[in-house]
């Protein structure tokens, strides 16, 4: 438990981690090159930079995907990846509703399946029932399935094209950050041309204040590009990697349940789901096996 809670206070920070790190080397390195850090601080260079790809953001993007950004980001910063538990209560809630499935009628399955937030096989999943879209496509699954007559390929090939219909959702706000990261250098390029314009206004001053002119106005090259590849760019792929993780819960339920209807044993086919987990994070078979033949002690626990 002790390095579990050791990961978890650490998994919070590697974006402001590396954004320091970005910071100091690059700062550090300027002012050990001799420069003057404050020739950086150009405010209104930024002010234009930001905003303008702020404005192409909202322009290029409907207010639902400008909303899952933010989303997207928190959860970045958060590293909101499935843990380990997380992923336990997941196979714990599939075996026990394949258990549902054998020992109940249809008309009690229907019953679980119509309000899962009421049925106890899912209150003991809190994390699985918060989530409400996971929640709907384990249901409409076990739905088919009660139906009798649905074919274990064309549930797979049903499944493929709703998982991959949802990423593609998941991942707008991946793009949408990408496009605003291509775009920043060109930004950047606007904010110098604009300075050097400011600059030739004062053409007729000394050299002091024209260097200082023409200096301020390099500073919008340098931000443009640095946003984008430094800051933008690393946070929509922190964005990808997490959202992807994410998406791997659709993909064990869709192992699970398609050893299942292929005759597996509810705890032959969990097996099958926890294979689908990436082998540094895959909980060990005991901790699953604690989780279900236990007859549900440990979500038990947790919930007390």
């Amino acid at each position: 438990m002790g390095l579990s809670k050791s990961v978890f206070g650490t998994r919070h920070v590697t974006i402001l981690l590396g954004l320091v790190i970005t910071l100091v080397c690059m700062l550090g390195g300027f002012a050990a090159m001799g420069g003057h850090v404050a020739v950086i601080w150009q405010p209104w260079e930024y002010v234009i930079i930001c905003g303008a790809a702020l404005g192409t953001f909202v322009v290029a993007n409907p207010m639902k995907t400008i909303k899952d950004v933010g989303k997207s980001i928190v959860e970045a910063f958060k590293n909101g990846t499935p843990t380990a538990e997380q992923q336990i209560e997941l196979l714990a809630l599939l075996f026990f509703m394949m258990r549902e499935l054998r020992d109940k009628s249809r008309a009690e399955m229907e019953m679980i399946i119509d309000s899962p937030g009421e049925a106890e096989v899912f209150k003991r999943s809190p994390k699985v029932l918060s989530n409400e879209e996971l929640t709907t496509f384990i249901c409409d699954y076990f739905r088919l399935i009660i139906m009798g007559n649905a074919r274990t390929h064309e549930i797979e090939a049903l499944m493929d094209e709703e998982i991959e219909t949802v990423r593609h959702d998941k991942l707008k706000a991946y793009h949408a950050l990408v496009a605003v990261g291509d775009g920043l250098p060109a930004l950047g390029i606007v904010a110098a041309v604009l300075g050097v314009v400011k600059a030739m206004g004062a053409i007729d001053q000394s050299p002091e204040i024209l260097g200082h002119l023409i200096a301020s106005a390099l500073v919008g090259t340098f931000a443009g590009i640095f946003f984008s590849y430094a800051v933008i760019g690393p946070i929509a792929t922190k964005v990808k990697i997490v959202r992807d993780k994410n998406l791997r819960a659709y993909v064990i339920v869709k192992q699970s349940l398609l050893a299942f209807m292929n005759g597996a044993m509810p705890q032959v086919a969990i097996e099958h789901g926890r294979k689908a987990i990436s082998a540094y994070e895959r909980p060990t078979i005991n901790d699953v096996e604690a989780a279900t033949m236990g007859g549900g002690a440990t979500q038990d626990r947790k919930a007390a």
